[in-house]
């Protein structure tokens, strides 16, 4: 007797290499038993694309589900049944045709789960023979695989090949909560209670925990109901980080997040993605630092390429803008994937996360709590790197560059250094900018809180615009004024490590205004160069016969007006005024 293995020749070239192999082998093995019980075969079982041809007897006596088809035909002879349903396949009904005659193999935690799911979908109960296939497995489940937590994993994992059934039998329900009992039982696997603990350089190294990295095999399905049967049986979720972090970057590996171009992929792929990110933002633990700002971002970041929904994307930043003072400035270098702002970097994910931390120190004041000093300074730093580092896209427009700017108040700022630099970075990355949007740009630094070296820096930037040059100096002059009177100096002053003498005082404010009266010739120079039409306009004035009797009125300029106001706040005359009369000779020449 044969073991037939018929296949349509199409079907059998299109097979993957490894599933011919493994059928051919299947029925090998099958062949060396059943030529060596020298039973002739007066039954054909067909199983997708194989077919087994074997007694009837032992089948029947064994297995419910065959003894009901064959005696529903009545007296027909029955020779071929069609078992392709079978959980496993071909595999599947192997094991259960070896059992059938009593053809020992191994059993273990990696089959178990695909025996009892066999045994199940044949009916081979006790109601057929005693010690039949269900009880057998049930025995095994319940004194070797059931015992472990490797052994619970192991099955469950087995689990996820063989739905629906696998929930019937309840063998699914059954390994998540041996899974959960022993992870909250076992004390070898307790994780630090203190969430100071869990940050990425106090907390353990994920590698101790083996079986966390078992976990990463099961589909976002099962994981999810393991750790809320955990959660339930009182794992504590300050110790979830860990497990959620290494289950994500395993699940997510391939996605080219930190890429700023944005690679197709199969729908469904793409799918399951998005819900595992979907997913294990649902799972995260409500507590402040159980996870790291960088895991945050990398799930941010996800969330965008991946296009999950507008909660999930929220839900991230909220989390995120609590964290703000541990983060670094690669984690808000979010890559932009959309085609109408068409910047390099996400701004609008960044600006929500910034409102979101200042709604919270709002919130905190309310309370009469606030953020420690050192976190304020440092989430200030770091806006003002991530501002230096967007300046220099030519795609940034001046509204997103001075509302992001703005965000941060003034009183969080202790110098404005950080804030020229951006504008000068942003201002020589887009020299196309007329005086109306420059002094836009430059409206959010307080030019009162910059230093001696930015003052200095500034007072020979031709991008600025003008009115900022001279309110730079003007401070930087009063502060000089001030250290001079004995009065309290400025910034810059105060923090000066050696005293200031009456004669270096002076030395620095005859600087200073010769600084002053350099610019105030730069601005005339740009205000003659800028309106032509106003000089040659008032030549013709001066010529025009109704003026040929008068001397010309000299008129005075915006910016000598600002300079005369400039001196008399100083109480010195920056700039004297003599009053002068015009010569005879020229009263009707400008020559």
């Amino acid at each position: 007797m044969d073991i037939e293995h018929e296949q349509d020749p199409e079907v059998e070239k299109g097979m993957p290499i490894k599933k011919m192999q493994f059928l051919s082998t299947a029925m090998e093995r099958t062949s060396e038993w059943i030529y060596s019980l020298e039973i002739p075969g007066d039954l054909t079982i067909i199983v997708g694309e194989a077919s087994f041809s074997l007694n009837k007897y032992p089948l029947v006596t064994k297995c419910g589900y065959i003894k009901k088809l064959i005696s529903r035909e009545g007296e027909a002879d029955v020779s071929t049944i069609d078992l392709s349903g079978i959980p496993g396949g071909s595999k599947g009904f192997d094991y259960a045709a070896k059992f059938c005659n009593s053809v020992d193999f191994e059993w273990s935690n990696k089959n178990i789960g695909l025996l009892r799911c066999v045994a199940e979908f044949l009916e081979m109960t006790e109601d057929y023979e005693f010690g039949n296939m269900v009880s057998k497995t049930e025995t095994y489940l319940t004194e070797v695989g059931l015992k472990s937590l490797s052994g619970a994993i192991t099955i469950l994992h087995s689990c996820q090949r063989l739905l629906p059934i696998a929930e019937k039998v309840k063998l699914v329900c059954r390994s998540i909560d041996t899974i959960a009992l022993l992870t909250c039982r076992d004390s070898a696997f307790a994780f630090p209670m203190k969430a100071n603990d869990l940050l990425p350089n106090n907390s353990r190294p994920i590698t101790d925990y083996w079986w966390a990295e078992d976990l990463t095999v099961l589909t976002i399905d099962f994981f999810q109901r393991v750790i809320m049967a955990m959660v339930a049986r009182g794992f504590k979720q300050l110790a979830l980080g860990p497990i959620l972090m290494l289950y994500a970057k395993k699940s997510l590996r391939g996605l080219e997040i930190y890429s700023k171009v944005k690679k197709n992929m199969e729908p469904r792929e793409e799918h399951e993605k998005r819900v595992i990110v979907e997913t294990i933002v649902s799972l995260l633990p409500r507590e402040k630092n159980t996870l790291s700002v960088s895991f945050l971002s990398l799930l941010i970041r996800a969330a965008i390429y991946l296009d999950t929904t507008v909660s999930c994307r929220l839900a991230l930043e909220k989390r995120m803008s609590e964290q703000l003072g541990q983060a670094v400035l690669d984690d808000l270098l979010i890559p932009c994937y959309s085609i109408a702002t068409n910047t390099l970097f996400d701004i609008d994910t960044v600006q929500r996360i910034i409102t979101n931390f200042l709604e919270n120190e709002t919130e905190l004041n309310e309370r009469h709590v606030s953020s420690s000093p050192g976190e304020i300074e440092r989430v200030t730093k770091l806006m003002e790197s991530y501002l230096a580092e967007i300046a220099s896209d030519h795609n940034l427009s001046v509204s997103k560059f001075t509302t992001l700017s703005a965000l941060v108040p003034a009183q969080m700022r202790v110098n404005e250094d950080g804030m020229y630099r951006s504008i000068d970075i942003y201002l020589k990355a887009h020299p196309s900018l007329n005086d109306t949007e420059r002094k836009q740009v430059c409206s959010v630094m307080d030019c009162q809180k910059l230093s001696r070296e930015a003052c200095a820096h500034a007072a020979q930037n031709d991008r600025l615009p003008v009115q900022t040059v001279v309110q730079a100096l003007f401070y930087e002059q009063q502060r000089l004024h001030d250290a001079a009177d004995g009065g309290f100096p400025a910034t810059s002053a105060m923090n000066s490590p050696y005293p200031v003498t009456d004669e270096v005082s002076f030395l620095r404010r005859e600087n200073y205004e010769l600084k002053m009266e350099l610019v105030k010739m730069k601005m005339k120079l740009n205000e003659i160069e800028k309106a032509p039409d106003k000089l040659y306009g008032s030549l013709s004035t001066m010529a025009s016969p109704m003026n040929m009797g008068k001397p010309p009125v000299p008129k005075k300029s915006f910016f000598s007006a600002v300079s005369e106001k400039i001196g008399r706040f100083l109480g010195t005359d920056a700039t004297p005024r003599v009053k002068r009369q015009p010569s005879k000779q020229r009263r009707h020449s400008i020559s």
